[in-house]
C-alpha cells in the first residue's frame, strides 16, 4: 500500500489567510476519505492545497512524491497528472464535443498518440462511450458528470479529488456517481478524496471522515460517531 497524500503539521490557507492549522492527513492507494464541515471551514482550501493550487508555507506535505513545500510550477502540471479532479460543476469546455474535451485533455498533458483508443477505454468505463460525439449541453447533468469523471480517468490516476462531486444532482442520478466512484475505487485501487455535505453518503459508502471546525481538520475514528448535522 503505498502513500498518495501526507500532511504533517500543515498549516492550510485561503489566500493569506490560515484556515486550518496542524493538518496531519495520510491517504493511501486504496482509501476512500471523507472531508466534512461547515461552510468556510477550510474543506475545499485543503483540496486546493493537495492539488498544488494554494501554497504550503508551514509544515510538510507531499502528493505522489511532490513536495509542496518546494514544487515548482513546471512541475505542478505532472502533479497534477497523477490525479483526477472532478468539480461540482463539470467544468467541461461547452464548444466542443465529448471526445474532443477528452483529447484536449490528452494533449495538454504530454499525449502524442493513442487518442480515441484512451478516449473509448475511460468512456466505456463510466458508461458513455455510445456519448462520445455529443456536445456538453446535449447532455444531462448525470451524464456530463460522467464525462468529467471519464476525463479524471484519463492518465490512469492514483487518486481521484472530489469537491462536490453530487453537489448539482438529483438523487437518483447522484447515486449512480456514487456507485461509479466506488467501483473505480474497488477495481482499480484508486483512492477516492471526496468534500461533501451529505451525511448518507458517508453512511451508505464507508471510508475515513476528516471533519473541519474551528480552524482544524481531524480524522473521526470508530469509537466517534459520525454526526454530520453538527459539522456541515
Amino acid at each position: 500500500m503505498s502513500q498518495i497524500i501526507s500532511f504533517k503539521n500543515a498549516d492550510i490557507v485561503n489566500g493569506e489567510n490560515v484556515v486550518i492549522y496542524d493538518l496531519n492527513m495520510d491517504i493511501n492507494s486504496g482509501d476512500v476519505a471523507y472531508i466534512v464541515g461547515k461552510v468556510g471551514t477550510g474543506k475545499t482550501s485543503i483540496i486546493r492545497t493537495i492539488i498544488a493550487e494554494n501554497h504550503l508555507t508551514k509544515g510538510e506535505g507531499t502528493v505522489c512524491g511532490y513536495d509542496l513545500r518546494t514544487i515548482t510550477e513546471k512541475e505542478i502540471p505532472f502533479l497534477r497528472r497523477k490525479l483526477g479532479i472532478v468539480f461540482q460543476d463539470f467544468q467541461l469546455l461547452m464548444d466542443r464535443n465529448v471526445s474532443d474535451n477528452l483529447e484536449f485533455v490528452l494533449r495538454a498533458t504530454g499525449w502524442k498518440e493513442g487518442f480515441n483508443k484512451k478516449i473509448v477505454e475511460v468512456l466505456e468505463a463510466v458508461g458513455m462511450e455510445h456519448k462520445i460525439h455529443k456536445m456538453p449541453h446535449q447532455l444531462s447533468g448525470g451524464e456530463q458528470q460522467r464525462i468529467a469523471i471519464a476525463r479524471a480517468l484519463l492518465n490512469d490516476p492514483e487518486a481521484i479529488i472530489a469537491d462536490e462531486p453530487t453537489g448539482n444532482l438529483d438523487a437518483e442520478t447522484a447515486e449512480g456517481i456514487l456507485q461509479l466512484l466506488s467501483k473505480i475505487n474497488r477495481e482499480k485501487g484508486t483512492a477516492i478524496v471526496m468534500v461533501t455535505h451529505n451525511r448518507s453518503i458517508v453512511e451508505e459508502y464507508p471510508g475515513r471522515v476528516f471533519v473541519c471546525r474551528n480552524e482544524s481538520c481531524k480524522e473521526l475514528h470508530d469509537d466517534k460517531v459520525i454526526d454530520l448535522s453538527i459539522t456541515v
